[in-house]
This record gives C-alpha cells, sequence and structure tokens, in this order.
C-alpha cells in the first residue's frame, strides 16, 4: 500500500474499528469475522461509515465478505468504488 490515500484510508478504516470494538492491537490483515470482532450488525455500521466517510455508495452486489472481512480488504474496496 504506497499509495498515500491507500493509507490514509487504512488508517481511518482501522482507527473506525479499533474505537468502535476496542481492540487496540488490530492488524491490518485480521480477519474481522472469523477472530469474533465483528458481527452482522457491526458489519452494517461499517458500510455506513465508508459510505459517509469515503462517499462512495455500497450497493447489494458489493455486500460480499471478502470486501469486509479486514481493513486491508476494507480499503481496496473503497480505493475501487472511488476509482470506479
Amino acid at each position: 500500500m504506497e499509495n498515500p490515500s491507500a493509507h490514509l484510508i487504512n488508517e481511518k478504516i482501522r482507527s473506525f474499528i479499533v474505537n468502535s470494538v476496542k481492540i487496540p492491537d488490530l492488524k491490518s490483515d485480521d480477519n474481522l469475522f472469523e477472530t469474533g470482532i465483528v458481527n452482522s450488525l457491526f458489519a452494517i455500521q461499517m458500510m455506513t461509515f465508508l459510505e459517509k466517510t469515503f462517499r462512495i455508495q455500497v450497493t447489494t452486489d458489493d455486500l460480499l465478505l471478502e470486501n469486509f472481512k479486514s481493513v486491508d480488504s476494507a480499503t481496496s474496496f473503497v480505493l475501487h468504488k472511488k476509482n470506479s
């Protein structure tokens, strides 16, 4: 993630998750669902955060676990949406 905007997006997403679920040692590639860090309700909150913060629209086609399973995957998703 050498792109400065990717780094900023990653940090904003990490900050949101850490502040919401109080996991200070969260790694960018931690699977949020497998580790039990988040549940489906939090996933909806995270999608709303991504939409508002990065001014993107999450559609039903985007509702794939792959897009939201980690800080890194959410960062890639946001970058993809912003570049589409």
